[in-house]
């Protein structure tokens, strides 16, 4: 197919993998990886200028959301389903668990990186309560 018509992508791997950029847009997707599971992970983050959309393409996903304040208001789960369009917004705190099997489909600001975001770092206790939450919800052992 002529690539002036049509692009296709599409990514196979694990983690994280931008697949198209246009104008200030780009479509990405976020697979399991180990650096997700529960138990490793430390911190959440939030975008400074763009909302984030996440739509669950296969597996088992929870976003964990921690406000949209200066610190974290905890990390209250959203278990997502498959086809819904889950639009994290500017300045909200946030994580997510992915099953193995789990591919979600990303939108974002093409220019989203570590330049305008900013990570905040989890407590112990609610690092437990994640790894909790992940074996209630069945998305990782």
């Amino acid at each position: 197919m002529d690539e002036n018509c049509l692009e296709i992508r599409e990514f196979t791997g694990e983690g994280y993998k931008p697949l198209i950029d246009y104008g200030q847009w780009r479509v990405a997707f976020l697979r399991y990886l180990d650096e997700l599971l529960a138990e490793h992970i430390e911190r959440m983050e939030r975008h400074l200028e763009t909302d984030e959309v996440f739509v669950l393409l296969q597996g088992r996903a929870v976003l964990l959301l921690g406000g949209n304040g200066v610190g974290l208001d905890g990390a209250h789960p959203q278990p997502m389903q498959g086809g819904k369009l889950y639009n994290v917004k500017r300045n909200a705190w946030h994580a997510v668990l992915l099953s193995r099997d789990a591919t979600i489909l990303l939108v974002e600001n093409c220019d989203t990186g570590e330049q305008n975001t900013e990570y905040t770092d989890l407590s112990a206790r609610q690092r437990r309560q994640i790894v909790d939450l992940a074996r209630g919800e069945q998305i990782q052992a």
